[in-house]
This record gives C-alpha cells, sequence and structure tokens, in this order.
C-alpha cells in the first residue's frame, strides 16, 4: 500500500526491469510492424484507436446486483444475499483498499468473489465497499474503519464469517483480535500480517523513502494520499506488467472480445480513489516499517492487538507469483493464533496479487474449497446457537 508515485527505482530491481522493459518493447514492435507493413491506412486508424483505447476510462461498476443497507462517510454495506439464509452465518468481506474500488470482489458475472461465496452455500452474503476520501474524512483513522465493521457485524447478528483481500485482510486480522467472539471463520487473501517476511519490496520502498516522504505526499495532497499516486507506485513496482499490457493492447485492437476485457479492467484499475492521509499514514509506519502487528507490539486505543486471541478456523489464500504480498507473509498468521492446526488451511494459488481476488483459477479452484470448510463450520455454529436458546 505505501508504495506510491513519485518514487525513484530501486537499485536492486531497476537492471532487471530495464532488461524486461527492452524485451517486451522488442517484442511487442516486430509483432506489430510485422503485421502493419506497407499499410499506412491501418497505422493511422490504429493510432487513432490506441489512444482512444489508453485515455478513456468509465467508473468501474458492480456486477451483481444487491441492496446498499448501511451507509457512512468512509464505507457503504452491501448486500447480495439470495436464496434461503436459515441457518447460515453471514459472510461479510473486506475488499482491498489500496486506491481502487470495491468492486474487484464482483468483477464480473464470471469472475464474482461474492457469487463464488453464495454458490458455496454461504447465501447470506455481503461486502463493505470502501468510499475514496474527501476533505471532510481526511482524518478518518483506523478506529473509524474499524468501527464501521463493528457497526456492520451488529447489523448482522453480532457474528459473521470474516473474508479479508490484501488490505482488507490484515484490517479483518486485527478486528478478529479485538473482537474474536464476533467472528466465526477467518480467511485471508493475499493480505500481508508478517509485512517483511518473504521478498517486501514494499517495505523496502518505505526504508528507501522514509516517513518524511509520505508524509510530504500527504500534505502535498491536502490531507489524503492522491489515488493516482498509489496507481503510479504499483507501475514503478511491475514497470514491465505495464508495458506488456500496452503492446498486447496495440496487437489486439482488431479483436472485440480482447477490447472488451481490457476495457473492462483498466476502467477499474485506472478509476482511483484518494485514502484518508492519517489512516494511510498509520498504515505505512505501524505496519510496513514497524510490522506491529505480527509482533503483538500493535496498540489500538490503548489496547494490544494480540493476534494469539483468534482461535477459530482460520484460511490463509496466497498467491506463487504474488509480487505484493509474498506467500510467507499471508501464511505468517497461522504460526501465531490459538486456532488448533487442523482447522488452518493454507492454498497456494499459481497466479500473482489480483488474480486472487478476480482470476478463474483461484475463483474456481482454491475458494471452493475453502468456503466449503467455512460453510460446514457456520453449519456447526448455527445448531450449536438453537440448541443454546
Amino acid at each position: 500500500m505505501p508504495v506510491t508515485a513519485c518514487s525513484r527505482s530501486l537499485p536492486r530491481q531497476g537492471l532487471h526491469d530495464a532488461m524486461e522493459l527492452w524485451r517486451l518493447a522488442a517484442e511487442g514492435t516486430v509483432d506489430y510492424w510485422s503485421q502493419a507493413f506497407g499499410r499506412p491506412d491501418r497505422i493511422a486508424l490504429d493510432a487513432l484507436r490506441f489512444w482512444s483505447e489508453v485515455s478513456t476510462r468509465r467508473r468501474p461498476e458492480w456486477s451483481t446486483p444487491n441492496e446498499i443497507i448501511g451507509e457512512w462517510p468512509i464505507a457503504r454495506l452491501r448486500d447480495f444475499t439470495a436464496g434461503a439464509t436459515d441457518g447460515v452465518v453471514p459472510t461479510l468481506v473486506l475488499p482491498p483498499q489500496a486506491g481502487h474500488d470495491s468492486c474487484i470482489v464482483d468483477f464480473t458475472p464470471e469472475q464474482s468473489q461474492m457469487q463464488t461465496i453464495r454458490e458455496a452455500g454461504l447465501t447470506r452474503a455481503l461486502s463493505l465497499d470502501w468510499l475514496g476520501a474527501t476533505p471532510t474524512t481526511r482524518d478518518a483513522g483506523i478506529d473509524d474503519y474499524l468501527d464501521v465493521i463493528d457497526q456492520s457485524i451488529a447489523l448482522l447478528g453480532g457474528r459473521v464469517n470474516l473474508i479479508g483481500d490484501c488490505q482488507g485482510g490484515w484490517l479483518a486480522t486485527i478486528y478478529a483480535a479485538l473482537h474474536p467472539e464476533r467472528v466465526n471463520t477467518l480467511t485471508i487473501a493475499g493480505a500481508p500480517i508478517d509485512f517483511h517476511s518473504g521478498e517486501p519490496l514494499i517495505h523496502a520502498w518505505v526504508e528507501a523513502m522514509k516517513l518524511d516522504f509520505y508524509r510530504g505526499l500527504v500534505s502535498a495532497g491536502g490531507g489524503v494520499l492522491k489515488g493516482e499516486c498509489m496507481l503510479a507506485g504499483f507501475f514503478a513496482l511491475e514497470p514491465q506488467a505495464e508495458l506488456s499490457k500496452h503492446m498486447h493492447l496495440l496487437a489486439g485492437l482488431g479483436d472485440a472480445g480482447f477490447l472488451a476485457r481490457h476495457h473492462r479492467f483498466e476502467d477499474w484499475y485506472k478509476h482511483t480513489q484518494d485514502i484518508p492521509g492519517g489512516f494511510y499514514l498509520w498504515i505505512v509506519e505501524h505496519l510496513f516499517r514497524n510490522n506491529e502487528l505480527l509482533h503483538g507490539e500493535l496498540e489500538i486505543q490503548g489496547e494490544r492487538v494480540d493476534l494469539s486471541r483468534i482461535d477459530c478456523p482460520v484460511n490463509l489464500i496466497a498467491g506463487a507469483k504474488d509480487h505484493i504480498t509474498p506467500p510467507d507473509q499471508v501464511y505468517a498468521l497461522g504460526d501465531v493464533v490459538s486456532t488448533p492446526a487442523g482447522k488452518i488451511r493454507r492454498r497456494l494459488s499459481d497466479g500473482g496479487h489480483l488474480g486472487l481476488f478476480m482470476s478463474h483459477e483461484a475463483l474456481r479452484t482454491h475458494w471452493p474449497p475453502v468456503l466449503q470448510h467455512v460453510r460446514e463450520h457456520s453449519k456447526l455454529a448455527a445448531a450449536a446457537s438453537r440448541s443454546a436458546r
């Protein structure tokens, strides 16, 4: 999350990235010109179409019909419930929050985490929808986000299956440690818990740029971290991916299906939203720099966040090619919770970071068995609740 625009490349990755950029550019150029040679009319038309594709953005949308049942200055609560809900513990998703719209968890009808949850029999499914920072909410902090989660769970009866993706994952983990009695199961995907393990590129950026740099960015943004700064930071982490995407776009201008998929992703990825400055700087200092969550040093409103208080079933999903959150950062949670070993499950997707939340491979192969375990524990919890009445 702290990686931002306006930054210099780290030396250790700079040479590799430069070589990869040159390779992609060369291959893409050869591929295109081999097809366009001798066709000046095509070249002119393609130039116009290419510019239109890279410069036109629409607001991203949620794919599945839903109802907003709660709203706060920093978030909305969206209800995707469909089908019978008797004996079903509600499932609440906390989406990523890194300068993009929360609808990544409901990307398309075929790539929807929310629909995958419902298809697993968890019919009472809901998601928070993080709102971009405004002058009114620029000072929102961790307390405000935890309060929204708490109020959402209260609306849903006081106990939920909590699922957190990326930033939503460490937020869900913090909440579960503070309120273990309200979390029936905890599932995190691509969420850093040990922010320094693996090959933590983002931690390296934080160390290289120092806190004053990030404070300056927030100050320059009028008290918020501008979404476009966050987006540029992601480009800086993996510049070859952005160039490769443009090379594929140039070669695929005549493919309507490809263009539709390109539109959909780019509308989401490049439609940015701002992050409250206080919240952002708290994350950079306490999590990415000091790694306080894992070490039991994190305090919120005077209370220590003790991960050993978590004793519910825990599911950990990581991506083998995730350069944002290496698997070790996710799996670290399993070593510090009090959950019995037999109720801690680890899954490794073949893909990268975003693929954990919206790829066909993750949604069809890895999420269904995880959600089946969540469903089974939900049945047990519902049965125990009925017996206690």
